[in-house]
């Protein structure tokens, strides 16, 4: 019987350092599983990204106001996914607030122009997006479609369902922060123990210390980071993050940081990008969905919760 190993796989897709790990005794099936899973990332990212011109999303978004897109399934299913997020998140989480980004500029520490904010914020709105059949057109010109709300998310998910059908039962899918378990290690050494994931410090940068705030164990599922600290500005001595408000065009404030556990890495994903959005509200928006948590407060408090019966605990370092 060929002997236990662990092979890992360093990528770079969707912007951002990605990876998969993936322990077993069969290295070239683990190799060939790795290579397509990667393969279905790429495919993903270069259907649905607006920064690509031939994307779907770009057909779409250069229609804006204009003509009709037609749609083929997987497309036209996420569009209702998108829709189901916009209406279960009380419109918190909206598709088309990617806009939003043309008068934030956190690179720099000023504040968006307020009238330039209202002129963008009149093309946000899910509400705008008109679907008949399989064909999508946005209402107004100027209007734009942004998957990444959800993107590698749903990209994490695509990955380790191609791992799963190629019989992989021990891998960890990791794009850019968002991860997706199947299963626990698998070397014998390990024991069937949890993937054991490093949350990141929301103020690592103020502290100048790369240690983890908290790990949290993964046996199975997903697993999802929103916070404040990937891209954000300082002015008057208050930080305005990327997470912006869709309806009200301004940035997050609240939580430093929200990680979700979650059946799949696409509702992790949405869980904790709407508590961040939720503000002070989060926390029990959260606890109201009964989802597994590790929540980062405004003033650097942990909050967790675990759900009886999940694969899956937060456990604070």
């Amino acid at each position: 019987m060929s002997r236990w190993r662990a092979l890992r796989f360093d990528f770079q897709a969707m912007a951002s350092p990605c990876s998969l790990q993936l322990d077993g005794q069969d290295e070239r099936g683990m190799r060939m599983a790795a290579k397509e899973a990667m393969a279905e990332v790429k495919r993903i990212e270069s259907k649905f990204s607006r920064y690509l011109y031939a994307s779907v999303i770009s057909r779409i978004n250069q229609a804006a106001g204009r003509d009709w897109t037609e749609l083929d399934s997987e497309t036209d299913s996420l569009m209702t996914f998108a829709d189901q997020l916009w209406h279960l998140s009380d419109g918190l989480f909206d598709a088309t607030s990617g806009v939003l980004r043309k008068v934030w500029d956190f690179k720099g520490t000023q504040l968006p122009d307020p009238a330039a904010l209202s002129q963008v914020l009149a093309l946000v709105g899910w509400q705008h997006v008109e679907r008949k059949g399989n064909q999508v057109r946005l209402k107004h010109v100027g209007m734009e479609l942004d998957f990444g709300g959800f993107g590698k998310e749903y990209a994490a998910d695509r990955a380790a369902a191609i791992l799963q059908r190629r019989g992989i039962q021990h891998a960890l899918v990791n794009l850019g922060g968002d991860l997706h378990a199947l299963g626990p290690r698998g070397l014998p050494e390990c024991q069937g123990a949890p993937w054991q994931i490093a949350i990141q410090h929301p103020r690592a940068d103020v502290m100048q210390s790369s240690a983890p705030i908290a790990h949290l164990s993964l046996t199975r599922g997903g697993l999802a980071t929103s916070g404040d600290y990937e891209r954000y500005l300082v002015h008057g001595s208050k930080r305005y993050c990327h997470v912006l408000n869709p309806v009200t065009g301004w940035s997050a404030q609240g939580a430093q940081s929200v990680s979700v556990l979650a059946t799949n890495t696409t509702t992790a994903g949405a869980l904790s990008t709407v508590a961040m959005i939720k503000g002070d509200e989060g926390l029990a928006w959260l606890n109201s969905q009964k989802a597994s948590f590790l929540l980062v407060q405004h003033n650097g408090q942990l909050v967790t919760n675990t759900v009886n019966g999940a694969d899956q605990a937060p456990n604070p370092s």
